[in-house]
């Protein structure tokens, strides 16, 4: 055998581990970044509420950020054993230190006017939370998934080592056997989803957040909470 880096016999031959790999790789990855923004987003609205509360929370989310990813799964043994769950919980872990950071800075952004406004309106704190600050939060929200999104693509590879890698686990096999049309392929695949995730990502940004572009919007093209956030910040704006 050639033993060559690119091989279409490899593709063609196993198209189905490929498959399979990166479906249990787009599981993982997704899983990850959906629980991440479910436990940041409570946090930073404690790091926020109680400002006393920010510097301890955002310490303990870049501590465990600096935890190498061996040591992580490690501490997470006992708990999760060897299965998805594992590489899922650490991937959550290391996701907070962004999302955490960026959802306090978007809510830490909207204009105080913004606020006063909704509450004259008759606004409650949890409906001026979903319909006025969230929505206006949510280009520095986005913009923290897509890092943790492309960053998660690759640490999912990781967990190769528990045997719950995705494509990673095809990367591992492929250096510990020097098939080298494998280790490229998987590798390429890893690129190509983290590209194409962040090109979604950065579409339904531009959806959720019309107002944000310079270009005219089109009349109806707001969501309810946009619309409620746009007309709140209006009413803010001095006379």
């Amino acid at each position: 055998m050639a033993n060559d880096w690119i091989c279409g016999e490899y593709v063609r031959s196993r198209s189905q581990e490929l498959v399979d790999a990166t479906i249990e790789h787009v599981a993982i990855t997704a899983a990850a970044v959906a629980i991440g923004v479910a436990v940041a987003l409570p946090l930073a609205l404690l790091a926020r509420r109680w400002r006393f509360l920010a510097a301890p929370i955002l310490g303990v989310t870049t501590v465990l950020y600096s935890i190498p990813s061996l040591a992580m799964f490690s501490l997470l043994l006992p708990f999760f054993g060897l299965s998805a769950s594992l590489v899922v919980t650490g991937l959550v872990l290391y996701s907070l230190t962004i999302l955490v950071r960026n959802i306090l800075a978007g809510l830490q952004a909207v204009p105080e006017e913004a606020r006063e406004a909704a509450k004259g309106m008759g606004y409650g704190p949890v409906r001026l939370l979903w319909e006025v600050e969230l929505p206006l939060a949510l280009p520095a929200l986005l913009a923290g998934v897509r890092i943790t999104t492309v960053s998660t693509v690759a640490l999912t590879t990781v967990g190769a080592i528990v045997d719950y890698g995705g494509l990673g686990t095809l990367i591992l096999d492929g250096l510990d056997t020097q098939f080298k049309a494998q280790v490229l392929t998987a590798s390429a695949l890893c690129v190509v989803l983290a590209i194409v995730a962040d090109l979604l990502l950065l579409a339904l940004q531009r959806l959720l957040t019309p107002w944000t572009r310079t270009h005219r919007i089109r009349p109806g093209r707001f969501s309810r909470g946009a619309g409620a956030a746009k007309s709140v910040a209006k009413v803010a704006e001095p006379v």
